[in-house]
């Protein structure tokens, strides 16, 4: 633990590169997910749309997130335009493994619908070493690159 590392990115810079991916991801997915505007104005959007779509892109976005991270340099698309990347908690570049734990949980947070990636983002407001829950999990800290 000890005191925060110099150079962690701000929050705002996380926010906007995160935003950023996840548009990506969301742009590489719809055209394999969708399927009519019917379920984008129907009330019960949620009970009709089907699960293979949820699932694949799911899959993209871990693939994404994932070899991203662990083959660019701790960046993904995001992180690289606002300058920012993931290191493992002593400084160094991160594994392989570690860089699948942090986004496994991540995933995992973010399937339990609002209340785990509200949690999991929350958390970045009141650590003082500015980790998400992802973070802890995979003992990975976010820096300014």
């Amino acid at each position: 633990m000890g005191l925060p590392p110099p150079g962690l990115a701000g929050r705002w810079r996380r926010l906007f590169a995160g935003v950023l991916d996840w548009l990506i991801v969301n742009v590489i997915t719809t055209p394999f997910t969708w399927t009519t505007w019917t379920y984008a104005w129907d009330a019960g959007v949620w009970a009709r749309y089907p699960v293979e779509h949820t699932f694949f892109a799911g899959l993209v976005a871990f693939l994404y997130f994932w070899l991203l991270h662990a083959f660019w340099n701790g960046q993904t698309l995001g992180k690289k335009l606002f300058g920012i990347r993931v290191v493992a908690e002593s400084g160094g570049s991160m594994g392989v493994g570690q860089v699948a734990v942090r986004q496994a949980v991540e995933s995992v947070l973010i399937w339990f619908c609002c209340l785990g990636a509200l949690l999991d983002l929350g958390w970045i407001l009141f650590d003082p070493r500015k980790q998400a829950l992802h973070d802890k999990a995979a003992r990975t800290v976010v820096v300014i690159a």
